[in-house]
């Protein structure tokens, strides 16, 4: 990429993976690389940028999506996704440098740890992965009514789309509701199919009779198995961590 042309600009998207994957055809196609890239809602406008906005398409998206698995890797998807589902802000002019070299070199990108942004897509989906396995064994499903489980979290990084899926893996006939507070998102699993919306208002049935009381005797069994002599909130910390207690029944 050493020849590629640097321009005094700022790309902005729709915040799509789609979105990012044809900014990566239009870099690659021109060799050139912008001064950073943000997601239309999330930049906040300067008089001193230069900004131009690429609109999503959908065949160029495809075509770079399937150009990653064949050309580079199916590892270099997977780390791409996941490092997109991340929270960090500069998530985006990492991926793009990071896909743009990789069509130069192929598989050996992921070796060339040396490359911050090639360290910092590794990194980003690890901390992505690793916060979505946390709330696999943290995540606690309530019983509502018509038979329906509901969950709601906050995590700091976009993992309701393979946590829910670990879900319909666990309770493949089983109807339940994933609810990401931190971005108003729903996982809404019917026992057939899913789906991921956003920006509704779903109002929440009442926990049924039974659930209450489920709920009461974990708590009373939480509180007869502790120790009160040996509690230790800085060490129940490391293995669960305190931003993820408000959704926890028995904190």
């Amino acid at each position: 990429m050493s020849n590629w042309k640097l321009i005094n600009k700022i790309f902005t998207y729709d915040g799509t993976f789609n979105g990012l994957l044809t900014i990566v055809f239009y870099c690659y196609s021109n060799k050139l690389l912008p001064q950073n890239v943000y997601a239309e809602e999330k930049y906040i406008p300067n008089f001193l940028d230069k900004v131009f906005y690429i609109k999503t398409d959908e065949n160029k998206a495809e075509r770079v999506f399937n150009g990653i698995n064949k050309n580079i890797c199916y590892e270099a998807l997977y780390n791409s996704f996941y490092a997109f589902n991340s929270n960090r802000k500069d998530k985006e002019i990492n991926i793009l440098k990071y896909l743009c070299n990789g069509f130069d070199v192929g598989p050996k990108i992921n070796t060339m740890l040396t490359l911050s942004y090639v360290y910092s897509v590794i990194l980003m989906r690890k901390y992505t992965l690793s916060e979505c396995h946390k709330l696999k064994g943290l995540l606690r499903f309530i019983e509502i009514d018509n038979n329906i489980f509901y969950a709601s979290i906050h995590p700091e990084n976009d993992i309701i789309e393979p946590l829910g899926h670990h879900f319909i893996r666990r309770l493949p006939s089983q109807k339940f509701i994933i609810h990401d507070k931190n971005r108003e998102l729903y996982f809404i699993y019917n026992g057939n199919e899913y789906r991921i919306v956003d920006n509704i208002n779903i109002s929440i049935p009442t926990i049924k009779d039974n659930e209450q009381k489920y709920q009461e005797l974990w708590k009373l069994f939480f509180n007869t198995i502790s120790i009160k002599e040996r509690k230790n909130e800085r060490c129940q910390m490391q293995f669960m961590p305190k931003k993820y207690w408000q959704d926890l029944i028995e904190l």
